[in-house]
């Protein structure tokens, strides 16, 4: 056996390791993991105004107190949720830009103003919203009002500017690498206006970025204009790729995928959740808000912390709580007493780091098995309509049914269904851990004779 686990590790590393660890330390992607970060506050306050909009659909009996009250300064309070998830590509963009400038001025020892990189990204960002066409042989800001689309002056609104929304993510993420490249390139290649050491450092880096900020705008110029030229833009262009990712993590397949290489990469000792939902936070939003507007997919908000690895990566909280109260061994009491409040939280490092998980034959595969089993579970509750998919996006750490049940906007179902995906997981550790307990009881009995 211990000769098998020890193939399954050397394989792990060499194949998922080695590759993964390697992408983690993409300049990109750990300015997109920054983005992600720091979009955390602004997707929780923003849900819970929402909350208050939409809690009477759960709970009928509020109508009549919500008509009087809440419902009469909708669209004061909802003002929050508009400056928050409505403008959520705007956040990523600016803090993409600011993050992938610092990380290329350290790497590359460069002169480079992260301010002026995020304010660069933020321009190209905003040249490609306008919505264009050609007319006549002239350029032409698109002008359409229905009473399904309403485009003014190129801009698409629908209770603010549709494309600073989540679905602008992508995009925004693509227009700042063009402008910190650009930006970049400027600087290394000295093409940019010198001022004398006398002059202070923020007139100096306004400057500096004169010349890079006029090519970024002229980049910008004939990239939208050749895109208009074939009747498209490049939202729509980067539509087509994310859409197929966005379909593919969002089904059950994919979804067990995705759970494998995240728990893969945490088994040889790589913090997996921080690198795999770094690349999917954009779709989880994305997804929420299209259930806002009454669609149904489960793979939306904060699904993997409500009702996939409650208790922290690996669905640990069920076997926190046995070891705690029932193990025979003092390592895994110990372990039990220590953990079990971080875990209620999904925080379970003490865990992962001091059972432990990682490089543990004895924990790898229940390791895999239980995030997948509550996955499949609520994945299928909710896509047969037996809950309410995630509308809003709780604080991370939120304790198991009370996340699931704020983030469905209040539906007492998705609370059962987070309990019933916990006790699914603990189902699966179960009887492993009882191995690696009377192992380590047993081993412990030796050792006091």
């Amino acid at each position: 056996m211990d000769s098998e686990n020890n193939k399954m590790f050397q394989f792990l590393e060499r194949y998922l390791m080695g590759p993964m660890g390697k992408i983690s330390q993409f300049r990109i992607v750990r300015g997109v993991m920054a983005a992600g970060m720091a979009s955390i506050p602004f997707t929780i306050v923003g849900s819970m105004f929402l909350i208050i909009s939409v809690l009477p659909q759960s709970f009928p009996a509020l109508e009549g107190i919500w008509s009087v009250s809440f419902d009469r300064i909708e669209s004061l309070y909802m003002l929050a949720n508009t400056a928050t998830m409505g403008i959520l590509a705007l956040y990523f963009c600016i803090v993409f830009g600011y993050e992938y400038t610092k990380i290329q001025a350290q790497e590359e020892k460069l002169n480079l103003s992260p301010v002026n990189g995020a304010l660069l990204s933020m321009m190209a960002y905003f040249m490609c919203l306008p919505q264009l066409v050609f007319e006549d042989g002239m350029a032409t800001l698109v002008n359409v009002i229905s009473d399904d689309q309403k485009i003014i002056d190129g801009w698409e609104m629908a209770g603010g500017v549709t494309r600073l929304g989540t679905t602008g993510i992508f995009t925004a993420i693509i227009m700042a690498i063009l402008a910190v490249k650009i930006y970049t390139f400027c600087v290394k290649k000295n093409i940019y206006i010198k001022m004398p050491e006398s002059v202070p450092t923020g007139v100096s880096n306004s400057f500096t970025a004169l010349i890079p900020t006029a090519l970024i705008a002229l980049s910008v110029i004939v990239i939208t204009g050749v895109l208009m030229a074939f009747g498209t833009d490049i939202f729509k262009i980067v539509a087509i790729p994310f859409s197929f990712v966005t379909k593919l993590s969002s089904s059950w397949v994919g979804l067990l995928v995705v759970y494998f290489f995240m728990h893969a990469l945490w088994i040889v000792g790589i913090h997996g959740a921080t690198i795999v939902t770094s690349f999917l936070t954009p779709i989880v939003l994305s997804n929420m808000v299209q259930n806002q507007g009454g669609a149904n997919i489960a793979f939306a908000g904060e699904f993997n912390n409500s009702f996939v690895t409650i208790g922290g990566s690996g669905a640990t909280l069920g076997m926190v709580i046995f070891i705690t109260f029932f193990a025979k061994s003092a390592q895994l009491s110990a372990l039990g007493k220590a953990a079990i409040v971080p875990s209620i939280f999904n925080i379970n490092e003490p865990i992962l780091f001091g059972m432990p998980v990682v490089y543990n034959p004895y924990t790898a595969i229940p390791f895999f098995l239980a995030p997948m089993a509550s996955m499949s579970v609520a994945y299928f509750a909710i896509n047969l309509g037996m809950v309410k998919p995630p509308i809003a996006q709780p604080a991370w750490p939120t304790p198991v049914g009370l996340s699931a049940f704020i983030g469905s906007g209040g539906d007492w179902k998705a609370f059962v269904l987070a309990i019933v995906c916990a006790l699914v997981a603990f189902l699966i550790w179960w009887p492993f851990i009882k191995m690696y307990d009377k192992k380590l009881y047993t081993n412990e009995q030796a050792a006091a004779k």
